[in-house]
């Protein structure tokens, strides 16, 4: 029996594309092997590559003046590749919204002058710092934001104000909302947690930000060759890349990202309604800026936390446990999460109150 997972990354899939996946698994579209065994640069998967790309264009109405590669490393090794690929004047500021967020400005230390324009960790990283008070240095190259904090449940619900290039990290919440991709210079997404299995990485980038990398810019984090390449510089993360068309397509049949938003809302609008009525359950974030993907919570004492954790997994509701750096649950009810777990982990909230309060 499938249990409710509610882990934050590797995350759950829609079950249609798991069941997809294990039908073909053997014999990918009768070639006889399986789409883990065949060359990238073979025409089987060559299809499935370009399909892929152009499902992602049409899902977020991305322009044909930006590229979109798909490419290894996780979104961390993007927190290097950002300033190796868009520094000309050699510095940027960055907005700390999160544990990653804070990463991100780290790695850039390493490769120009980086400077924190607003954060909100003094606060436990409760909200997203006021985007209208917030003063930006002269001449930087770019701001970088993370639009969706996984581990502290925060999101970005406007964009702050400034010239340079808009640059993002949206990894736990790329597709689960509409956005406006024509406001960014750069996008990009580990896709563990609302696309595939971990192991690829989109990246949405203008091209006329293109070819401007440091020489001393790896190969492989080079967004020029990535782009002239196709994605197909070397061996691609081919499963996981497989894996994301199904979800493209199966995105695409639920009526697209509008209608994920939709949904996401009706299931983030019943768990945050029942912690704020319960009594029992509390949610320490703004509520403006509150994650449609990843509602952390906590009982009023951490020996009950640590039973709701237990008595949770007993009844199917895994992975329930919150990051190290904020303790207490956390629920990541990502697009594959359908609408029945998030009122089956509410209903189980309510005896679990019920018996320990």
């Amino acid at each position: 029996m499938r249990v409710y997972n509610f882990a934050a990354g590797p995350s759950t899939l829609p079950l249609p594309v798991l069941e997809e996946a294990q039908r073909e698994l053997l014999d990918f579209q009768g070639t006889g092997m399986s789409i883990t065994e065949m060359s990238h640069r073979g025409k089987p998967f060559m299809a499935v590559n370009a399909e892929a790309q152009q499902l992602l264009r049409e899902l977020m109405n991305i322009p044909d003046n930006y590229s979109v590669l798909f490419v290894q490393g996780g979104a961390t090794q993007q927190f290097a590749a950002v300033p190796l690929n868009l520094l000309k004047n050699g510095k940027a500021d960055y907005l700390v919204t999160g544990n990653f967020a804070s990463k991100a400005y780290e790695e850039g230390l390493k490769y120009g002058d980086m400077a924190i324009a607003a954060s909100s960790k003094e606060a436990g990283y409760t909200f997203i710092p006021d985007l209208n008070s917030v003063k930006f240095r002269d001449g930087i190259d770019y701001v970088h934001t993370t639009y969706n904090n996984t581990i502290f449940g925060t999101r970005y619900t406007e964009l702050p104000k400034t010239d340079a290039t808009l640059v993002s990290d949206m990894s736990s919440c790329i597709l689960s909302e509409v956005v406006d991709v024509n406001k960014f210079g750069l996008i990009y997404a580990g896709a563990q947690k609302n696309i595939a299995p971990a192991g690829l990485t989109i990246v949405i980038v203008r091209k006329d930000l293109l070819g401007n990398a440091a020489p001393i810019c790896p190969v492989m984090l080079n967004y020029a060759i990535q782009d002239k390449n196709d994605s197909l510089y070397n061996t691609p993360p081919c499963f996981p890349i497989y894996i994301s068309l199904l979800v493209f397509r199966w995105l695409k049949k639920l009526g697209g990202v509008p209608a994920m938003q939709k949904i996401n809302e009706e299931k983030a609008a019943l768990l945050y309604d029942f912690i704020d009525n319960s009594g029992f359950y509390t949610n320490k974030v703004n509520k403006k800026d509150r994650s449609l993907m990843n509602v952390p919570f906590i009982t009023p004492s951490e020996e009950l936390d640590a039973k709701f954790i237990s008595e949770a997994t007993k009844n199917g509701l895994v992975s329930l446990k919150g990051h190290r750096l904020a303790g207490g649950m956390r629920a990541s009810i990502y697009n594959a999460m359908p609408i029945e777990g998030v009122k089956a982990l509410i209903e189980f909230m309510k005896k679990f109150q019920m018996e320990n309060k």
